[in-house]
């Protein structure tokens, strides 16, 4: 009689060809996005037609003067596109492979939906302008995509900038505060010629910021997540002070950088009011996404800095300096984030007050790894969580019966929810956080 042993290869477990629950219960994005769409779709067949009159009408204005518009009628609208969230959803839970682009095309539309849908749901009966809601969701994704275009240089290059939000609060505290001393000191300046200098000023106190984080990171080699985190607590207490020792004690002064119509292209109905209606950063927004694009893959220079990001080791074999990369790309970044300083005090507010900021700087960090590590990427990340910001401040206008603090955590609720399970597998440039040393 002769046996076989388990580590011989015709030997076969009792349990062969049995499954575990984990192989079974494979959850994909595809599968979460389709759950997410049933339940919210059966949510709106279920309580639409119960808490709306029937004979509602939603009016979405097209210009801002709310004159030109779309009636929607509330409750059939809001049916069909239950109807379609639960067959996308039913669709999306399908094993068919065949049905693959289907199901990306159905939940693709799904999530288009989601916009105009809250939009005639909450203004049912009543009227809501859409080009302001694009404006405000445009214009609140400013600081998010610069700063994550900041984190953007740092990163490709191979190192992790979680300093962005204290070289935006940075930023935004020595550009007022000059501003203001500026105004104060007698020099013949006017206005806007003052506030130019001063988001000059809060352009170089974003990049002084940085090189501290480049110096510690790169040429001391200290822990980046350490190093950042020093820098977020350092300008906390740097700005706080300077608003106490100056601002509290000054005249300061209110006025915020003047909106700049772009002639012709702002006479344009819709496109013109969202895009070429706006202020200098915001302006400087688009400017700098383009740049870096450009940079970053159609230029020696982005050549190099991704592939120090990736291999840097293989990019010194080439002649490429690494440190000196490094430190260019991090003090670029740090001049990025504090123009996105600006944006808060000299551009929206007119003032500065302690933590301003509000976390922004760690929003961009999700808008960017929301959008892999890319500069269009990163723009879509970003808009999506200043809809997010636009959508809660739209809640309050409309008297949505909602505690007005929760409608202030949407943003910070949608990074949770990104961060968590809607973005799939994120892997940043290899070399991202690891000190280089040099063979």
């Amino acid at each position: 009689m002769t046996t076989t042993s388990p580590t011989s290869p015709t030997w076969t477990s009792p349990v062969a060809g049995r499954r575990t629950w984990r192989e079974l219960l494979h959850i994909t994005r595809t599968g979460v996005f389709s759950v997410v769409f049933i339940l919210l779709g059966a949510w709106i067949l279920l309580s639409a037609p119960q808490t709306i009159p029937g004979d509602a009408v939603t009016t979405l204005t097209l210009d801002r003067a709310g004159q030109q518009g779309i009636s929607v009628p509330t409750v059939p609208f809001a049916v069909v596109v239950a109807l379609l969230y639960i067959g996308g959803g039913i669709v999306g839970l399908l094993p068919n492979p065949r049905l693959s682009r289907l199901k990306f095309i159905w939940l693709l539309v799904n999530g288009i939906l989601v916009i105009p849908t809250v939009l005639v749901i909450i203004a049912a009966g009543g009227r809501t302008n859409i080009v302001v809601m694009l404006q405000e969701s445009l214009r609140l994704s400013t600081p998010i995509v610069l700063g994550a275009l900041a984190g953007l240089w740092c990163e490709r290059s191979g190192v992790v900038n979680i300093a962005i939000e204290g070289m935006m609060l940075t930023g935004a505290a020595l550009g007022f505060v000059s501003y203001t001393l500026i105004l104060s000191s007698g020099l013949n300046l006017q206005t806007p010629q003052a506030q130019a200098v001063a988001v000059v000023i809060s352009v170089l106190s974003g990049g002084l910021m940085a090189a501290l984080h480049a110096w510690l990171s790169i040429t001391f080699k200290t822990n980046q997540v350490v190093s950042g985190t020093v820098i977020n607590i350092l300008a906390i207490g740097l700005t706080s002070y300077l608003r106490l020792e100056v601002l509290v004690n000054a005249d300061a002064g209110r006025a915020t950088l003047q909106t700049v119509p772009i002639p012709l292209l702002s006479q344009i109905p819709v496109v013109g009011e969202v895009f070429f209606n706006g202020k200098p950063i915001f302006y400087g927004m688009f400017i700098l996404l383009i740049v870096t694009h450009i940079v970053l893959y159609y230029t020696r220079w982005g050549l190099r800095t991704r592939a120090v990001g990736e291999n840097p080791h293989a990019a010194d074999t080439l002649g490429v300096n690494v440190i000196r990369n490094r430190w260019i790309n991090v003090i670029i970044g740090g001049m990025i984030a504090g123009f996105a300083g600006a944006w808060f005090s000299l551009e929206t507010s007119g003032s500065f007050d302690d933590q301003m900021t509000a976390g922004r700087g760690f929003i961009a960090l999700a808008a960017l790894i929301f959008g892999k590590w890319t500069p269009i990427g990163a723009f879509g990340g970003g808009l999506l969580f200043g809809f997010s910001d636009a959508l809660g401040q739209r809640f309050q206008f409309l008297g949505v019966q909602v505690p007005p603090q929760f409608l202030q955590m949407v943003p910070y609720v949608v990074t949770l929810v990104v961060l968590a399970g809607l973005i799939g597998k994120s892997t940043g440039p290899k070399a991202s956080g690891i000190p280089y040393e040099k063979e």
